[in-house]
């Protein structure tokens, strides 16, 4: 049996499960599109701009767990993607990007917007931020290079993927090559037994531990994992700041996020000191430990899980560094405990749990509590978040940008389920929630999900919002409107050595773009406009709308500690 390339790729993509794929097209693409346009499974959803397409692969790809899919055309098509495509690598999520390519026969003649190593090379610009990045110049290479880039985007720590796609090459007739998907990739969660027995023993004399939750707990669908690890315990818990929603915040072990915007009850119980400290799927980024801060160093024991090797003691000196799956390993450290408890009589967790209940209730949570309740105009961030986490369901998908809202976000809004909180904080590109979460939504088309951004994210890509309308995705985005970028404006501030450069522009009536987009804009001036019922009111509208926030410019958002680390680091 025969088949056209560009069709089996499809077929490929749909025993993948791929539901969507977010694409700008163009003419090299037309055998693809083709192909889709005869698929009963997967639907093309035309996105505004290719980074926008990228991003809401991204998105979708979280919130579903499935591979996320995007596509744009030869030359700058390719390169407009790439920022959604670094997000993807920075943020572990496995997206397969397709980009066409002029036909073969026209390489090196000069083609329009042609992009092979005769000039704009494509496949090495995406080498640097994908798993794989490859040239498919036969049609017979396909079936091969297919399950290739799948193996890699979906096997071990997940990641984007690229194939460039020569318009001849797709149209090539070659031989049905369809395999099922457990035969190409594997589903093995190995662990090394002895560093298990070595954790459980330190967890088990640990007198005063700390976990810290990493994005690596959320992909490997570990939340559960550690919390009863943490229970069984009553070891305090810490969460990266992508990973703010893998523990909740309203969990009596709970101390928030530690890094960017830290909770200061984290900060608080880490300047004590630990003595153990488990880690679960996190690199230790600059933002994920206030620039490596010497507090995550324990006086005993760091137990690290990592399903990347290469991230085991990289920026700390680990003790036990265990490399696997971290959902396969929670569990068997768990279970080896259980083991180990049974020749302790009467055993009892080395932290009194009634003892750390006391240290919470001595100790503050957030910086200036009382602006959560302020009724000052302009509206305080602070009380916008008290509002806005009042006003949304518990369960609602939260999408964050990069900026301000990410600080605003991280310190005072509340989570309570895993994967409710989405920042792309690996690659941290400006806008990145502002389209992410169209993907996010079609993910969950039943489900609130909401964008909280700031104006200058806005800016970049919120041409999207056409997109969510085009496709009646009920999408909600929150702009915290200060006529300004926020971090930057700030951070010029609050810097020993910065001026205010470049940082401010005129305010711009966002709800009235919204509406000439095609959704339902609301401008927000007052504290007490945003309530549960006018929230209940446009989630049931099912309308894409735009909430025009306008804050205060002037209220400092909770990153003076970053600053402080940074000069510290690299000064």
């Amino acid at each position: 049996m025969k088949i056209k390339a560009a069709e089996l790729l499809i077929k490929y993509l749909e025993e993948e499960g791929v539901e969507y794929v977010f694409e700008v097209p163009g003419g090299v693409l037309e055998p693809i599109n083709n192909a889709l346009y005869e698929s009963k499974k997967i639907t093309p959803v035309l996105a505004k701009h290719e980074e926008g397409a990228a991003l809401m692969a991204c998105g979708y790809a979280r919130v579903s767990g499935k591979l996320g899919v995007c596509m744009g055309t030869t030359g700058p098509g390719s390169t407009n993607m790439m920022t959604g495509v670094a997000s993807a690598y920075g943020d572990s999520t496995p997206v397969m990007v397709l980009t066409g390519q002029v036909s073969t026969s026209t390489f090196g003649k000069g083609a329009l917007q042609e992009s092979t190593s005769d000039g704009i090379d494509v496949v090495a610009m995406y080498k640097p931020l994908t798993k794989y990045s490859a040239m498919v110049f036969k049609g017979a290479m396909l079936p091969e290079m297919v399950r290739r880039a799948l193996r890699y985007a979906l096997s071990g720590r997940q990641g984007p993927v690229h194939l460039n796609l020569p318009r001849d090459v797709m149209r090539e007739e070659i031989d049905f090559d369809l395999r099922k998907v457990e035969t190409y990739r594997g589903w093995s969660q190995p662990f090394d037994r002895e560093s298990v027995k070595r954790a459980a023993t330190y967890l088990l004399q640990a007198e005063r531990p700390a976990m810290l939750l990493g994005n690596g707990t959320l992909t490997s669908d570990a939340t559960d994992e550690a919390k009863t690890i943490a229970e069984m315990l009553n070891i305090p818990v810490v969460t990266t700041p992508k990973a703010k929603s893998a523990f909740p915040s309203d969990h009596p072990l709970s101390l928030g996020p530690f890094g960017l915007a830290s909770s200061l009850l984290a900060e608080k119980y880490l300047e004590g000191g630990i003595d153990v400290l488990l880690t679960v799927g996190t690199s230790f980024t600059e933002w994920a430990t206030q620039a490596w801060d010497s507090r995550l160093l324990p006086s005993k024991a760091l137990l690290q899980i990592d399903i990347d090797p290469y991230q085991i003691g990289k920026n700390y000196p680990v003790t036990v560094g265990l490399v696997g799956d971290a959902n396969a390993i929670l569990t068997e450290i768990y279970y080896e405990m259980k083991r180990q408890i049974k020749n302790v009589p009467e055993f009892r967790p080395n932290m009194p749990m009634d003892e750390f209940m006391r240290f919470k209730e001595d100790s503050q949570v957030y910086l200036d509590e009382d602006k959560m309740n302020s009724n000052a105009n302009p509206i305080k961030p602070q009380r916008l978040m008290r509002e806005l986490r009042e006003s949304l369901p518990k369960d609602a998908i939260v999408f964050i940008d990069i900026g301000n809202s990410l600080t605003w976000t991280l310190h005072y809004f509340s989570v309570y389920y895993p994967n409710t909180f989405m920042a792309g904080l690996g690659f941290a590109p400006v806008g990145y929630g502002v389209a992410s979460v169209i993907g996010g939504k079609f993910a969950v088309p039943d489900k609130p999900v909401i964008a909280i951004v700031g104006d200058g994210g806005f800016l970049m890509n919120g041409m999207e919002v056409a997109t969510a309308v085009n496709y009646n995705m009920p999408v909600i985005w929150v702009i915290l409107n200060d006529a300004q970028l926020g971090m930057v404006y700030h951070g010029q501030r609050m810097a020993s050595d910065a001026h205010v450069v470049a940082s401010k522009f005129k305010r711009v009536d966002f709800f009235k773009i919204a509406e000439g987009l095609g959704a339902k804009g609301i401008r927000i001036e007052k504290p007490g406009e945003i309530n549960k019922d006018m929230m209940d009111d446009i989630i049931a509208s099912g309308k894409p709308t735009v909430l025009d926030v306008i804050i205060d410019s002037e209220e400092p958002p909770p990153m003076k500690s970053r600053i402080e680390a940074l000069e510290k680091v690299y000064d």
